[in-house]
Formats: C-alpha cells, structure tokens, sequence
C-alpha cells in the first residue's frame, strides 16, 4: 500500500494490484469499491464512519499483513496508524523468519528417476527436462507459500516425487484457478496441480490421474453453531470455481428455496485464505472447504474455528492433462511405484493427512 488520500466521507487506499482483490474481500461488508488506476495499483475507498469505527483499519490491516507475507523473502510490517487523520502508514518490508516444521511439515527426500518409467514421458516434455505445474496458492496444506516465498504443501512434495520419477523438475507457475484447466488445454502448463476434485463435467475438458481422496468438511466459529445439512438463510464463505461453490452449496439453497426457506448466501472468495479469514473476522457464517484444508484451517486458527459437522461426500484428488495425453499414464504409473517404494505414505504422514491416501491411482476416476 502506498499512500492515503481523503475525499468527503471516504476514504482511499491504493495497493498494489496483486493485493487488492484480497483486501476488497475482507471489505466486503464495507462498501468498499474499486477506482480504476495505472496498471501496477489500484484504489479501495471506503466509508470513512465505518474507518473510524475501527473494524475496517483492522481488516485492512489484518489483510495487508497476509498478502504480504506472500512476497518472497519479505514481510510487511505495520508503521504506525495516525487516528486523528485516519491515515494508515506502511513501512517496507522486512526480512521474514522460517516456518516451524509443525505449519509445514518436515522435509522429505527427493524421489530418485525411475528410467523405466521417465521413458514414457513425451518427448517435448522430456527435452525440456520440466514438468510445467499450474497452481493456484494458497489452499493449505495442499499448496500455499511459507514465509520465505517458497511454495510448499502436500501436493507441492508429491508432485516435486512425481517430477523427480520421471527425470523432470517441476516448474510451479501461479495462476487463478479458474484459468488452470483451460491453460492445460493451451498447452500453457503440462499438468495442473490445486487440489481438483475430479469430476464428470471437469473431465469432458482434460484428462485426469487421482491421487488423493478428500471430503468436505465445514468450519464455524465457537459458540456459533450452524449445521451444513440445514444453513437457510445463512452467508457460507467458498473459494470460487471449487465444488463447494458450482454444485455443493447451490444444491443445498435450491433445497431450501423448494423447501419455503431462504437459500444460502453463498460468499465467493478468490483465494481460500480470504474465505477462512471471513468465518474469524465474523462476515460469514460458515465455509466449506476440502476436509483437509479445513482441517489444517481449523488447526492454524489458534481456536478461532471449528468443525461444523463430519466429513461428507469424499471423491478423489485428481492432476488435469489435456485431453488424450500420454503424460498421464506418465503421470499414473510414476504415482504406482511412489505407492509402492512407501513414499507415497512418507509424505502423506509428513503433512497430517494420510487419512486420504489411496491404494490405486486411476485416469478419470469421477465418481459424479
């Protein structure tokens, strides 16, 4: 964030772009409105009563303060805040500490190339000597950054063993999730990597290889009980373009509407980072997340949240191909001798959730 300005009863702050959709999320229940910029920033404006009441500082805080955490190397530390002017001073940004192995679990070994199975890889992909990973950060602990910029996680270990099997180095390259699959089909990236749940519809796009079985798991607030089986009337924080979001929570309001109730407010976030964020600063009622992000959402929380209900409706994990491509053949049989070799497992337990390995991977394993 750069600089303040004033204007009536209102309030600007320009941020760099990469954290504005972030903060405009946490000023959802602000007004908060978008002022079109030069490309590198953009201004957020809001009701400077609501700024002065305090809670929107903070939210603005609280969430400059994440996003920063993102930069690589760095973490950006509040200056000082001005109340008389409501101005909000940031300095630069300092040097940041290493995650304690409990947020990011262990280190794993390298998984050594198996030529056998490096051999099927296509050839422009084994020339290139990289697997292209598109990844959407942060869904923790699957992918998300530790504080040095490093992109680590579950999926993260798995897919650096699946690369190495195969003779490659995985390349991550960032991307919203929404545009990962049509990327693989572009042939921007080999191989999408956060946390897709195979499905039906998904499946008439790309190719698929499972390697994981997760469910969905709600979260609350303590002491705000909701139930996931009857939310009426209710504001659920999503991450947008996951199943919770296109078919999980819109079945669920459509009940509720057949029923004669109101429907579910559904709240969509880019990131889940902001949509967990919602349920703690009290601007949702609830999210539904995978069970092991939720899980590991509720475990960070430092008891801010817990679980609302069971687990319910598993379906596998699964890495998008395009469509008809050998790599994933490539990609299924580097996973079988991963399962095999007990690295698979290593790496499952080094993370907290082995609770979802599989025994078998499979091309196109939707279950719906």
């Amino acid at each position: 964030m750069r600089e303040v300005s004033h204007k009536g009863n209102t309030e600007a702050w320009i941020f760099p772009v990469p954290y504005a959709n972030r903060v405009i999320g946490a000023l959802r229940n602000s007004s908060a409105v978008r002022v079109p910029l030069p490309p590198a920033y953009v201004s957020i404006t809001v009701p400077l009563p609501a700024l002065l009441a305090g809670s929107t500082r903070q939210k603005v805080e609280k969430t400059v303060l994440r996003e920063c955490q993102d930069r690589r190397g760095k973490l950006l530390r509040i200056a000082g805040v001005f109340a008389a002017t409501g101005a909000l001073l940031l300095s630069g940004c300092a040097s940041g500490t290493n995650t304690s192995e409990s947020e990011t679990g262990s280190p794993t070994a390298a998984a050594d190339k198996v030529e056998e199975i490096a051999n099927t890889v296509p050839e422009a992909i084994k020339e290139s000597g990289k697997l292209i990973v598109g990844v959407n950060i942060p869904y923790a602990p699957n992918e998300f950054k530790d504080p040095s910029g490093k992109i680590v996680g579950f999926d993260v270990d798995l897919m650096n063993a699946i690369a190495g099997t195969l003779g490659l180095e995985a390349e991550y390259r960032e991307s919203d999730f929404a545009k990962i699959i049509p990327s693989i089909q572009g042939g921007t990236y080999n191989v999408g990597m956060s946390s897709f749940t195979d499905t039906k519809e998904r499946e008439e796009s790309v190719d698929f290889v499972t390697y994981f079985s997760a469910g969905i798991l709600w979260a609350q607030r303590p002491g705000s009980p909701i139930d996931p089986n009857n939310a009426c009337g209710k504001k659920v924080a999503v991450q947008a373009t996951t199943t919770e979001e296109t078919e999980e929570l819109p079945a669920k309001s459509k009940a509720c509407v057949d029923a004669g109730k109101p429907p579910i407010e559904i709240v969509s976030f880019d990131g889940q980072d902001a949509a967990t964020n919602a349920v703690v600063l009290g601007q949702v009622d609830a999210m539904s997340a995978d069970s092991p992000v939720t899980s590991y959402a509720i475990k960070q929380s430092n008891g801010k949240l817990e679980a609302a209900g069971e687990i319910f409706d598993s379906a596998p994990y699964g890495w998008p191909v395009q469509k008809g491509s050998p790599l994933a053949q490539s990609l299924q049989k580097a996973l079988e001798h991963l399962i095999e070799s007990g690295k698979y497992e290593e790496i499952a337990k080094n993370w907290g959730v082995e609770n979802g390995m599989i025994d078998k991977p499979v091309i196109n394993g939707a279950i719906n």
